[in-house]
């Protein structure tokens, strides 16, 4: 009987050792990465062709517009489809029909319940989302914001799409140089009154102004466009009727300087008002070629928003982002904050008659 159990025993043993042996055979340890290069990635986080080809789909971002159907956001969402594709995530590009934070505030709620992994939002108005943002945060959705911006603290990271400062005092200049003098009557047209980004660019140039242009005098309140270039130009009607010594306007938000641009053209106003702001170039061409509109300015917005998503998932994978960071297709480097949580894409770009056709989008 001992005999017998030490047979049985033996065998088993035996039929261990080839089975550990068909194992370790089937797992070379060539395939493996080497431990510095893998030890390297992870200090510099890098994301590799490798961490690309593995992108889980699964992975959900939701980017949400101050609202959809007007050419820039059109050019928004061939970044957003561009980086999806690039990838390998599923990026969800929806918004309102208009400039409306309620419903924006609805869309997050409806995909919070949904379940997404990521939201890179534009605000219409900070105060109304924060609610929603904390809500999202409790979910452990990463939070991005562009374009405009989130109140402070609830966002992971913050993409902006160029200096702020830099912006506005490029169009002020723009403006002076239009209007052929730094002094006289002037009016600004915007396109909703609580848009950040907006804001930001409005305050920027105006405090630019009161000390290398303080003979500038805005007439009125800022106006309100709605992000209509209709509203834009019934307004621009209005200004021009009621201060028959207006010499320039500057429209922030792309339909704004276009609405202008449509009044100036039609009262055949171009040679007594300046008209400049931020513009889309194709929305703006034939109105710079025939002077109504003097100058543009924005930034490359499908780029941006490549790298916003690009930026976005990578915060969501919990990689640091740094000052100097390339955007992966772009051959375009951020320019990180300190702490780490605020990236600016590029300085701006200025349109004129001598440019215009350069661009295309």
């Amino acid at each position: 009987m001992k005999k017998k159990l030490l047979t049985v025993m033996a065998i088993i043993m035996v039929m261990a050792l080839v089975f550990t042996a068909c194992t370790t055979a089937s797992n070379p340890t060539e395939e493996s990465p080497a431990p510095d290069e893998t030890k390297q990635d992870q200090e510099n986080n890098v994301t590799t062709e490798a961490d690309l080809e593995q992108a889980d789909e699964e992975f959900t971002m939701l980017v949400l517009p101050k609202m959809i159907g007007i050419p820039i956001f059109d050019a928004f969402e061939a970044g957003a489809i561009q980086a999806a594709e690039d990838f390998g995530i599923n990026v969800i590009y929806t918004g309102p029909t208009a400039a409306d934070a309620v419903e924006q505030v609805k869309i997050l709620e409806d995909y919070i319940n949904k379940g997404i992994d990521c939201v890179a939002v534009a605000p219409n108005d900070p105060a109304a989302f924060s609610p929603v943002l904390q809500k999202a945060r409790e979910a452990g959705i990463t939070i991005v914001d562009w374009d405009s911006y989130a109140e402070e603290g609830l966002a992971d990271l913050s993409c902006r799409q160029l200096d702020d400062a830099e912006f506005g005092q490029a169009i002020w200049d723009g403006l002076v140089e239009a209007m052929g003098t730094d002094e006289g009557d002037y009016a600004i047209i915007t396109g909703g009154l609580s848009a950040e980004n907006l804001n930001s660019w409005i305050n920027a140039g105006m405090e630019y102004a009161k000390e290398k242009y303080p003979n500038l005098n805005l007439v009125t309140d800022i106006i309100a466009s709605d992000e209509k270039q209709q509203m834009a130009y019934t307004k621009a009607l209005e200004l021009i009727k009621s201060y028959p010594d207006l010499k320039g306007i500057i429209g922030i938000s792309t339909p704004a300087p276009i609405g202008a641009a449509q009044a100036v053209q039609e009262k055949g106003l171009q040679d007594k008002i300046a008209v400049v702001g931020t513009v889309v170039p194709n929305d703006a061409r034939p109105f710079i070629e025939d002077g109504s509109l003097d100058s543009g300015y924005l930034y490359d917005p499908t780029g941006f928003m490549y790298a916003t998503c690009y930026l976005a998932w990578q915060v969501s994978l919990g990689n640091e982002i740094k000052d100097q960071m390339e955007i992966p297709n772009l051959d375009q480097k951020v320019t990180v904050s300190e702490d780490g949580k605020n990236v600016t894409f590029a300085p701006p770009l200025r349109f004129t008659k001598d440019n215009i056709n350069d661009y295309d989008f």
